[in-house]
């Protein structure tokens, strides 16, 4: 059916990771204890929404945009083999932005407007910026720190409160995109250097909450031992083979271990019950992996 071609087109595996950001939002909001969550649930929905829309809208423009570039790299991509027109696609596109920002606006202006931001990066980035080795990293990673801020919404001032953990999303999606560029074609070492880099910085910026109270250290270290491991494993083989596939490898691996990465503030925000319920997210982003692009 026509149907599976806009989900495959949509990259379903990685829109888990976008509702990972939400429900690290949720965490760090302080909402997600079961008291509290139950009478917020319609607020939850509608961010959830928001973000699946979003995510979903922003791969597939940047599917559109890179529809020649496609055709002669990625041949295997829905538009390339024509099961979808590039009409067809615009239109899914803009409904999904569409649906996404009124699902944010119908739960508060400041939440539309986190909506809006994000929909405007993700065009920035799927037309231009991608194409720029400083822009695009930068780019990418304020997608992501949106996208926790739009989960953060829930409850507005604590993007004030807290608006420095936005770093965190921003280097990491930075590093992701680093080992991405050249990823069809290889010989990138440089680029996934600086993102081994990147992770460590990542690192010691949850260490510094530790130490300053902000989370919990003693429930969110193992989580966060366990993300910067399967990162920093599929990096280094990604340098020591520095080929197309294992390139890939290691951006999909980047990309499914946002589950974990959120994982480390629901474990610090809330508690190790959540964060084991939210890496529940990973296996099954694994196993449509299987069946649906993630790069």
């Amino acid at each position: 059916m026509r149907l599976g071609y806009f989900l495959k087109i949509a990259r379903p595996a990685n829109i888990l990771t976008a509702i990972s950001d939400i429900i690290a939002g949720f965490a760090i909001a302080g909402v997600l204890a079961p008291e509290i969550i139950t009478t917020q649930y319609e607020q939850a929905v509608m961010l959830l929404i928001a973000t699946i829309g979003l995510y979903a809208g922003g791969i597939v423009f940047n599917d559109i945009f890179d529809f020649e570039s496609d055709t002669l790299h990625r041949p295997e991509r829905v538009l390339p083999m024509g099961h979808i027109s590039v009409k067809e696609a615009v239109v899914y596109g803009v409904s999904l932005f569409v649906i996404a920002i009124i699902s944010a606006f119908l739960l508060s202006v400041y939440s539309g407007i986190v909506s809006v931001i994000i929909c405007l990066l993700a065009l920035s980035y799927d037309k231009y910026a991608k194409h720029h080795r400083v822009l695009g990293p930068l780019n990418m990673g304020l997608c992501r720190t949106f996208n926790l801020f739009l989960g953060m919404s829930i409850v507005p001032n604590t993007i004030q409160e807290v608006w420095f953990i936005g770093f965190i999303p921003l280097m990491f999606i930075a590093a992701i995109t680093l080992v991405a560029q050249k990823e069809a074609k290889g010989n990138n070492k440089s680029s996934i250097v600086k993102a081994i880099i990147l992770d460590g910085l990542v690192t010691s910026f949850f260490i510094v909450l530790m130490f300053k109270g902000y989370i919990d250290s003693l429930v969110s270290f193992p989580f966060l031992l366990f993300w910067f491991g399967i990162n920093l494993f599929a990096k280094l083989n990604a340098v020591k083979k520095n080929y197309p596939k294992q390139i890939k490898q290691a951006v999909k691996i980047g990309v499914l271990s946002l589950i974990p990465l959120n994982a480390i503030y629901v474990a610090g925000f809330s508690d190790g019950y959540n964060a084991i319920l939210l890496i529940g997210l990973l296996p099954l982003s694994i196993i449509i992996a299987k069946y649906y692009a993630v790069t």
